[in-house]
């Protein structure tokens, strides 16, 4: 059972300096809470979002059934993690297309849409900005920051940043940084974008149109990397489409796994700011607390004083149980508390937005075990 919520904003003039050497100033910040902040403000949990979802984590807008947020099985009365034991806060990155600040927006200097020129940024520069809202939400200490994929990067990236305000972290089908495979996927894709006609340089709002080919097709190429073999070959094998026979045609669709590329490629490129796709792929692409420490991990996290939950799928080959091994690892040769779970799920990348019944029951309960510490 779903609950309605409403969507918020928050607005800082205070320019927020960036990774780059950039800064942004007069930014707005979408974001939704869910559930009762206690009377010692203890009980806060933020969630961070991955590539294409946003702030609206949990429950429904009113009068939009079919409005559930991303994560509504995960998060809400009674769930694993407890709206009526824990506030929630879901808070949309900077440079989305969900209503933060971002490049379809306009830029102050120069009174047009910000499009290529707004500012690159990174996992590190959002939880800055997350930061700067939960001070103004007057919360100081976090009882626990969670994601999964990019979200779960900016968890982790929490408990480098601000250690002091962060006493456990989830972090679910992560990695400690991209390999070369999966920062090839994501160039493939934005080059499908740039060298879309439709695109003019980033600049396209001033042109009334979108680049809908380019972004259709990065969708395509992502979701192939979100879903296994296993899932693939089970959900359409090497069926045709109904009523279909082989055509010998190069051109057109007739197996039913390109039927179903073209569907979500195409709902894609209806609501999803190409600009957006862009910096967001570039932030993944970025993140790498180990580099400023020689590539050690076990260094990098020393500063790290959370206790963690770390869970990866067996057939997530995008962002391995190898990748989040590496992490376990460098974490308990700082002799940090962690807790870590493999699950053996056929879903691949996408496993951490379902239903499956182990890894629920993992997450419910370690926010019993921090409930309790909170009581």
């Amino acid at each position: 059972m779903s609950f309605d919520v409403t969507p918020q904003s928050m607005s800082f003039a205070e320019p927020l300096p960036l990774r780059s050497g950039s800064a942004i100033a007069d930014y707005a910040l979408a974001y939704e809470t869910y559930g009762t902040l206690n009377a010692d403000r203890s009980n806060a949990v933020l969630v961070c979002h991955a590539l294409n979802a946003s702030h609206h984590v949990a429950g429904q807008y009113a009068g939009q059934p079919k409005s559930q947020g991303w994560w509504d099985n995960m998060i809400g009365p009674g769930k694993p993690l407890d709206t009526d034991r824990f506030f929630v806060i879901g808070i949309n990155n900077l440079g989305s297309c969900f209503g933060s600040t971002g490049p379809m927006h306009t830029n102050p200097a120069t009174g047009r849409p910000w499009g290529a020129d707004f500012p690159v940024v990174t996992v590190e520069d959002w939880v800055d900005a997350q930061a700067r809202l939960l001070d103004a939400l007057g919360i100081g200490t976090l009882a626990a920051v969670m994601g999964g994929s990019l979200g779960g990067m900016q968890a982790l990236s929490w408990t480098l940043q601000y250690p002091e305000r962060v006493r456990h972290a989830a972090v679910i089908a992560s990695a400690p940084n991209l390999n070369a495979e999966n920062i090839a996927f994501n160039e493939v894709a934005r080059r499908a974008i740039v060298t879309d006609p439709d695109f003019h340089g980033g600049h396209f709002y001033d042109h009334g149109v979108v680049p809908k080919r380019g972004l259709t097709i990065a969708r395509m190429i992502g979701h192939i990397t979100y879903l296994s073999d296993d899932v693939m070959n089970t959900k359409f094998g090497r069926q045709l489409r109904e009523g279909l026979q082989v055509r010998y045609t190069t051109q057109e669709v007739e197996f039913q796994i390109e039927s179903y590329l073209r569907h979500q490629g195409d709902k894609f490129s209806e609501y999803f700011d190409a600009n957006t796709y862009l910096l967001i792929t570039r932030a993944l692409d970025y993140f790498d607390p180990a580099a400023a420490y020689g590539g050690s991990l076990r260094a990098a996290f020393e500063r790290a004083t959370a206790k963690f939950l770390l869970v990866s799928f067996t057939t997530d080959w995008r962002f391995s149980p190898a990748r989040s091994r590496e992490l376990v690892k460098a974490l308990l040769d700082n002799r940090r508390s962690v807790s870590y779970a493999e699950i053996d799920a056929p879903h691949g990348h996408d496993a951490f937005l379902l239903d499956d019944t182990r890894y629920m029951g993992v997450v419910r309960a370690w926010f019993d075990g921090i409930a309790k510490e909170l009581a």
